[in-house]
């Protein structure tokens, strides 16, 4: 089953709080998404202004490979703004929900479907494709939420936009209610998950195991609150667990990931899954042990699958063998047991006193002062480390 991406880091991902994009940042992510196959590109929210205009029309002119929506609250006007910028497709957003028609909207349900079949409709006629986002349907009574869709359908939708607005599912009611949307209203659904409960990946992996056929994801998880469905999560997780082909190369995942870090001054946590620093860094001595007989142990998948390192840190938790793997790979040292094990207990001692893993100065410092204190038979001083 072949799913595609549409990611919204230059619309949802913008909204995350503090966060803004300049239109030449917007366009280098817009060329690094296309670049690495992501299928759809929701570029912005023309109706904000001028500025939202042009750095959309920018992106638009670059005539990527990747379909390229805007966002658009059910108006006529909104369209027209993307209809400017030239975009082929739109997002059009409507609550569908009781408590944002009555709380937010202050109109019902009848006045909700009018106003979405009317700007289908209009957007239909000008040849647009469209998306309708119905927000927070995960809280939408579930026989409207079917009426909501079938409405959406009938006017021309080409899919509906299933929007976990606040996060409150989890994967099992998830799975149920698209599951029963799909059978019941008869249309393509993309899923478009929040971050508030941690479940926003496995929601959106749910989702597609019920049927969806599009996954909304941001890259580094940006969005409002606690942020969306991560494109580097949900695009491993489908290939490595589900088997289904997303179409994205992930060895350019982690170069997109590192660029939006830093345009978004939102730096990546070291256990970030797929793109962190630590996702492929041993220091327990098992698993060290283990990787460096066969990676798969503790593993989940070849680094190189996302042009990351596999890096083994000697700290606290090093064992001996980790000890002896590394001044044999790094220093072409081969110690004796005796010698690995003295070394072993002063770096655990220092590792604690400073409370963090070791560098290479420290470990060849440690190692030429315990061989010095009671040399190995053989050992000469002359056969200490080379500087580096």
């Amino acid at each position: 089953m072949h799913i595609r991406i549409d990611d919204t880091t230059l619309r949802e991902g913008e909204q995350t709080a503090g966060v803004v994009f300049t239109n030449e940042e917007k366009v280098s992510i817009a060329l690094m998404l296309d670049a690495i196959g992501v299928q759809e590109i929701e570029a912005g929210v023309p109706a904000m202004g001028e500025y939202e205009l042009r750095g959309i029309r920018a992106i638009v002119d670059l005539h990527l490979r990747a379909r390229i929506l805007t966002w658009n609250r059910p108006l006529q006007a909104d369209i027209d703004c993307s209809l400017r910028c030239g975009a082929s497709a739109v997002a059009l957003s409507m609550p569908a929900s009781d408590i944002n028609i009555v709380h937010k909207l202050r109109q019902s349900r009848a006045w909700v479907l009018q106003n979405v079949r009317k700007s289908v409709e209009y957007a239909t006629r000008h040849d647009l494709y469209v998306s309708v986002n119905a927000e927070d349907a995960s809280r939408a009574d579930p026989d409207f939420l079917v009426e909501f869709a079938v409405n959406a359908r009938e006017a021309g939708a080409n899919r509906l936009r299933f929007c976990d607005t606040v996060g409150i599912l989890d994967p099992f009611k998830t799975y149920e209610i698209v599951r029963r949307l799909i059978e019941k209203a008869g249309i393509d659904i993309e899923m478009h998950t929040h971050n508030d409960f941690g479940m926003a990946t496995a929601n959106a992996i749910a989702g597609v195991r019920a049927g969806a056929r599009f996954v909304n994801t941001t890259v580094n998880g940006l969005g409002e609150r606690a942020g969306n469905a991560c494109l580097a999560e949900v695009v491993m997780a489908l290939g490595k667990i589900e088997n289904m082909d997303t179409g994205v190369d992930t060895t350019k995942l982690r170069a997109l990931s590192e660029y939006v870090a830093d345009a978004s001054g939102r730096p990546l946590p070291l256990n970030k899954p797929v793109t962190g620093a630590n996702i492929f860094a041993h220091e327990s001595g098992i698993h060290v042990d283990a990787v460096s007989r066969h990676p798969l142990t503790y593993e989940p998948f070849p680094p190189e699958d996302v042009s990351a390192v596999r890096r083994f840190i000697i700290g606290k938790h090093s064992g001996s063998s980790a000890i002896r793997f590394k001044f044999a790979s790094d220093f072409g040292i081969e110690l004796t047991e005796e010698l690995t094990t003295r070394i072993l207990s002063k770096v655990r001692m220092l590792a604690i006193q400073e409370k963090r893993p070791l560098s290479d100065r420290e470990l060849r410092a440690i190692y030429e002062e315990t061989a010095a204190e009671n040399p190995p038979i053989g050992f000469h001083k002359e056969d200490s480390l080379p500087a580096r």
